[in-house]
């Protein structure tokens, strides 16, 4: 029995080096979070395209939405973080603290929720994918496989699906929409905003000035 439960241990740490060495120089075929959508909406819209291809106005959207630190930080933004706990602990809305690298761990390797073990989990595969992939491969990924509508997945198949164009002809004010329905976009919606999401579009475009590629 003992010797199974190591077998099982040690298959799954090998297949864990190659999903991570695998994911340095692909995107993932599939992740959890796209079967799910998938099975929700009966259909799944995704075009991954590589990192040049995408366009600055798009990466900077999207940066300046969810991680304006992204290239500063080790893969994790503390002051965030104890500004999430210190919202949380004072019975304000929920907020979360994750960065860019956090999400994009989430995204390619695990699935969605709250818990602590995939929490743990997403620590551990965020302090390695920033040691083993870099900067611009965790922005790559994470613009491939980020949720950006009801079965909408990428920043290429929301650009097209929304504005009915490749994502590196977005104008700025397009990138900003389709940055403004994250972290929640199964609920807004850029071809109908909500006041909400129309605040949230306006400021993202202020902060895009502020964004450097680098």
């Amino acid at each position: 029995m003992w010797k199974k439960i190591k077998q099982l241990i040690f298959a799954v740490i090998v297949l864990n080096i190659v999903f991570i060495i695998g994911g340095r120089f692909f995107n993932p075929p599939i992740t959890i979070t796209q079967l799910g959508g998938l099975f929700e909406y009966g259909k799944l819209h995704r075009d991954y395209i590589s990192y040049d291809e995408m366009g600055d106005n798009v990466k900077r959207a999207v940066i300046a939405s969810e991680d304006q630190k992204f290239f500063i930080h080790n893969g994790f933004d503390y002051d965030a973080i104890e500004k999430a706990m210190k919202s949380n602990e004072a019975g304000k809305k929920l907020r979360g603290g994750s960065t860019i690298s956090q999400q994009t761990a989430k995204n390619v390797f695990l699935w969605q929720g709250r818990s602590w073990i995939r929490k743990g989990l997403e620590t551990v595969y965020t302090f390695i994918i920033e040691k083993a992939w870099g900067k611009d491969i965790i922005l790559e990924r994470y613009l491939n496989s980020i949720e950006m509508g009801q079965g909408v997945f990428g920043v290429e198949a929301a650009s097209q699906y929304y504005f009915g164009k490749s994502s590196k002809n977005l104008t700025k004010s397009e990138a900003a929409w389709i940055a403004a329905v994250l972290p929640n976009p199964k609920k807004y919606d850029p071809k109908n905003p909500s006041a909400y999401l129309s605040k949230k579009h306006n400021w993202i475009m202020r902060q895009m000035r502020n964004v450097s590629l680098k």
